[in-house]
């Protein structure tokens, strides 16, 4: 009887702490996030790389595992994250707005009120690049042009088509309208196959530095007049393009145009742990996070809590309180 009492209780133990019982200092299970990005060829992709890899270093501590995937963009970000298939996604600040507040792609699917915020990143520049060939000199001038877009789903596209009606130019009938990848229009635009390409970047941007070392001779093209566009839409501003970045652009000044910012958004489903982990370990070690991309040079840590049109969560807010960021 005494033996089958010591070989029950030997059993009991063991089944406790196989249930999280016995060692109250074990470490959790290990926990492994995506964070959607963008074409290979943009800020997006390294982007994620670069907080990955930051999160990454203390994978001990928090026993949670950042990876970096390839995607569609902002649109595609957004609604993975809502699916559950992505715990993080790089959006444009335009498209995070439009998302939470159901307007834009979401106006039939209504408001993604699970859609929040951690921090914001780099300024985007909405970015015309021209052959020279084509003849085009003004954002008039795409008038009967090839003209790549972007994919469908791409808060590229949406911005370019915002220029160009606030250019008085319809998308669907006064240019021919290419729908490609970001990462395909350098080649497509080197191949003569397009005249023109918008994209939403930052810079300095792979994309252009192809197109820009390629044969065919190409410049950067202004996009001025958009006080209304600013006006009716808060989450533009106006911006620059950088020629520096790009010295085989027949370009020798600065080029005016908008743009939006790069955010870091997630669900609210997502837990405040991992958010947590992930917005302290960028932060504090926000100097390291700068030198991974000329794009954050003008990164201040108060610049990244701005452009975030869905709430914080909760767990990066949790952050921010602590050092007085909030």
């Amino acid at each position: 009887m005494k033996k089958s009492l010591i070989f029950m209780l030997v059993i009991l133990s063991v089944f406790m702490m196989s249930c999280g019982g016995g060692d109250k200092d074990a470490k959790p299970s290990r926990t492994f996030v995506t964070i959607g990005t963008g074409g290979v060829t943009g800020v997006y992709y390294p982007t994620g790389g670069a907080i990955s890899k930051i999160v990454n270093k203390k994978f001990e501590e928090y026993n949670l595992k950042v990876t970096v995937e390839s995607t569609g963009g902002s649109v595609f970000n957004v609604n993975a994250i809502m699916a559950g298939d992505l715990e993080f996604g790089i959006v444009q600040s335009d498209r995070q707005s439009q998302a939470y507040n159901g307007e834009a792609e979401w106006a039939d699917a209504g408001k993604q009120d699970k859609l929040r915020a951690v921090f914001s990143i780099h300024p985007e520049s909405v970015t015309i690049l021209a052959a020279e060939d084509a003849g085009i000199n003004s954002i008039m001038d795409l008038k009967g042009k090839t003209v790549n877009i972007g994919n469908p789903g791409s808060g590229n596209r949406g911005n370019a088509i915002d220029a160009l009606e606030n250019a008085g130019i319809n998308w669907e009938t006064d240019i021919n309208a290419e729908g490609l990848k970001a990462s395909e229009a350098a080649k497509m635009l080197q191949d003569n196959r397009i005249d023109a390409y918008f994209y939403t970047v930052g810079h300095p941007s792979g994309s252009f530095k192809e197109a820009t070392a390629g044969r065919r001779k190409v410049k950067f093209v202004s996009i001025t007049d958009i006080d209304g566009l600013l006006e009716k839409f808060s989450y533009y501003a106006k911006s620059e393009i950088p020629v520096e970045f790009y010295p085989n652009a027949q370009n020798t000044e600065n080029v005016p145009t908008y743009g939006v910012k790069a955010t870091l958004c997630t669900s609210s489903d997502v837990s405040d742990d991992v958010v947590y982990a992930v917005t302290k370990e960028v932060f504090e070690n926000f100097e390291e996070f700068k030198t991974l991309h000329p794009a954050y040079s003008t990164l201040t840590k108060e610049s990244m809590l701005d452009g975030l049109s869905a709430p914080i969560h909760d767990g990066a807010m949790k952050y921010f309180k602590e050092v007085g960021l909030k």
